[in-house]
């Protein structure tokens, strides 16, 4: 049986007390194809490039390593934007929580995910009082989709650096943050 990834996503309502204390990964990605996914990440100092089956909970996934230079050379070949965000991994037995909080084009979105060993798990999951919406199912969340949406913000895409920062702290569903950025464009 191939690796699958078996995961939901939802919006937040709240970030949870004491965020900073929590350990977190900068985390840089883009994406050189949306159909089939193909996905290069700069995850602190490791390298990886994914390829992502069709689905929206649970799909097939492969992550290989990459070294810094080829991450580098594959990198202007990309499509659309490259995202950054901060991700807290925040225990929630028996599972950890990864809050992206999104920077630069995307901010201030913030989603939450949470990766299970089995569909049935992913079923029976009941999520923490400071989630919001369910949104697994809902395909503009992935991240793939939101790669090329270059209209948002000042209509240019940002380049990967090497350091990001956190701007926003602000919970907001991907419908306010479409909704701020057009009213912030006019």
């Amino acid at each position: 049986m191939p690796p699958m990834e078996i995961e939901r996503k939802f919006t937040v309502k709240a970030l949870p007390e004491n965020l900073d204390s929590y350990p977190f990964h900068l985390i840089e990605q883009a994406y050189l194809n949306t159909d089939p996914v193909l996905r290069i990440r700069r995850q602190d100092d490791k390298y990886y490039l994914t390829y992502k089956g069709k689905g929206l909970m649970a799909r097939e996934e492969y992550n290989l390593p990459l070294n810094q230079s080829s991450y580098e050379h594959l990198l202007p070949k990309a499509d659309g934007i490259c995202i950054s965000k901060k991700r807290y991994l925040i225990p929630w037995d028996p599972y950890t929580i990864e809050l992206d909080v999104f920077e630069k084009s995307l901010a201030p979105l913030i989603i939450a995910e949470v990766e299970f060993p089995s569909i049935e798990e992913a079923n029976a999951f009941t999520p923490p009082d400071w989630f919001d919406q369910d949104v697994t199912k809902d395909p503009a969340y992935h991240n793939s989709n939101l790669s090329r949406h270059t209209i948002i913000g000042s209509g240019k895409g940002y380049k990967c650096s090497r350091s990001t920062q956190m701007k926003s702290r602000r919970a907001a569903t991907l419908r306010d943050f479409l909704f701020v950025r057009a009213n912030h464009l006019q």
